[in-house]
């Protein structure tokens, strides 16, 4: 009976960790953040924006802060979006949504290097390849071109 009860608290132990990582890999999606990622999907950042503000204050997390770091980027205020992705990287920094994003927004800022920068970092992370080094690599790529 111990043996077994062993097992199941390693076995728990283990996937704890798991089971509450927020956002971490494309098909690990919360629900709690279904309504914003509709309301990015969308456009409609300000109301992205306000969702997630609220949200902050229930959940400081990484996607809360990366997610939105990107509604303030893009309904037009670069410097709080930025504010936002570094809050998201302080707490994981090998937050892949938010090393793309910001990333992204380096490319916009016209600071091609701090981009590229995250894109290594991304590319470690993904061994194998994931859409944000795919999408951060396009958007660098679509900025240099001609250069």
């Amino acid at each position: 009976m111990r043996k077994l009860t062993l097992a199941v608290l390693l076995a728990v132990t283990v996937c704890l960790p798991a089971a509450y990582a927020f956002d971490s890999s494309a098909t690990d999606k919360p629900a709690y953040l279904a309504s914003v990622r509709a309301k990015l999907a969308a456009k409609q950042y300000d109301a992205a924006a306000t969702e997630l503000r609220e949200i902050s204050l229930r959940l400081p997390n990484a996607d809360v802060f990366s997610l939105l770091g990107h509604a303030l980027w893009k309904s037009g205020d670069r410097t709080q979006g930025m504010d936002y992705y570094n809050k998201a990287l302080a707490l994981d920094a090998s937050h892949k949504g938010a090393l793309e994003y910001q990333g992204e927004l380096y490319v916009a800022l016209g600071q091609i290097d701090k981009a590229k920068a995250n894109l290594a970092k991304l590319k470690r992370l993904c061994l194998l390849g994931c859409e944000e080094e795919e999408d951060l690599d396009a958007a660098i790529k679509q900025a240099t071109k001609g250069h």
